[in-house]
């Protein structure tokens, strides 16, 4: 493989990267939310992303006959799964959090892994009533076409890609779009509204902002709902991408993303967001290795494959937290007492 094959092969493994760097953004987007304003890691936010890329195969399986057009059967399976995955995360809290709020920090903690495993365990019986363990995807008519391709009549960005011989299917690009539409919004409701400044009061000291007139617990509600919703976008986006999911499938995808949450600063929003990219990145980097070894004539790196793509995110972890412990983008918080 020359350069002039593989810069542009190099192109794509990167752009390939980033659109699996959004679903990670978005996950670990989850993760954040509920840490800003609780202090609490909520392992059970990967089976709440399972349950959007459930109820995603659901809607997408029930109209998969239907003749609407395919970006509205997009669309409602978005919302039934954001809808799904929020309610869930509002009750999860309510049941089993809100109860340990004033408990040692294990305690919620060890509850959180619980709960994941209690609704690992129901998703596999629900859908095995019906028969069912590895869901797949039955996608719109079209949306594995080639968005642009080498063969493709089009323009602007597109037209560049094809240039260079980097075809996207159109579902990565549909992806990419809602990821980002998503991130806008949730940057607009944190920042810009009364409901954003509400929620970064009781992240700074929930006590003051109860005296201030704001309700507490019904912001803590409501920042579970903004995180589950979060949680259902990514796994529609989750099965659009990998089209198969199971009741285990949150793990992998959970743990990376609370790996890209605390590797952009846990808490963060921005940070959420530039781990999410950087990891997916690194980890499609990895997984091609042993085609650069080939390349480049460095038969070493052969050995490594892409069953070694989860090292390399974890091995930046390590560092970035060696070297600067809160995160690329966090700052650093002083412990109330």
């Amino acid at each position: 493989m020359d350069f002039a094959t593989l810069a542009p092969f190099l192109v794509g493994v990167i752009i390939s990267g980033l659109v699996l760097g959004f679903v990670y953004a978005i996950i670990a987007l989850g993760y954040t939310m509920v840490y800003g304003v609780l202090q609490l890691i909520n392992f059970a936010h990967s089976e709440v992303f399972v349950t959007g890329a459930v109820v995603g195969f659901e809607i997408f399986r029930v109209l998969a006959d239907n003749p609407i057009n395919g970006y509205l059967k997009l669309l409602i399976a978005l919302v039934a799964a954001m809808a799904a995955s929020g309610g869930l995360n509002v009750l999860i809290e309510r049941l089993a959090y809100r109860p340990l709020r004033n408990a040692p920090r294990l305690v919620p903690l060890i509850t959180a892994i619980g709960v994941s495993l209690i609704l690992q365990d129901l998703i596999r019986i629900i859908e095995g009533f019906q028969g069912r363990f590895d869901l797949t995807y039955q996608l719109p008519q079209g949306f594995s076409t080639p968005f642009c391709g080498p063969e493709s009549t089009c323009s602007g960005v597109g037209s560049l890609l094809a240039k260079i011989g980097i075809s996207l299917q159109i579902k990565e690009v549909v992806m990419v779009l809602v990821a980002l539409l998503s991130l806008a919004a949730l940057n607009y409701l944190v920042n810009f509204t009364k409901l954003g400044r509400a929620i970064r009061a009781v992240a700074q000291d929930r006590v003051t902002a109860g005296l201030m007139g704001i309700d507490a617990n019904g912001i803590i509600s409501l920042t579970f709902l903004i995180g589950g919703a979060l949680g259902g976008v990514s796994g529609v986006l989750f099965g659009l991408k990998f089209g198969t999911v199971n009741a285990y499938s949150g793990f992998d995808p959970g743990i990376i993303a609370f790996t890209a949450a605390v590797l952009g600063g846990i808490g963060s929003i921005p940070g959420a967001v530039l781990g999410g990219l950087v990891l997916g990145v690194i980890q499609n980097l990895i997984g091609v290795t042993n085609i650069l070894g080939d390349a480049l004539g460095i038969a070493n790196l052969g050995v490594i494959d892409s069953s070694y793509q989860r090292i390399g995110g974890f091995l930046v972890l390590v560092l970035i937290l060696i070297f600067k412990p809160t995160g690329l983008l966090g700052r650093s918080n002083v412990e109330k007492v």
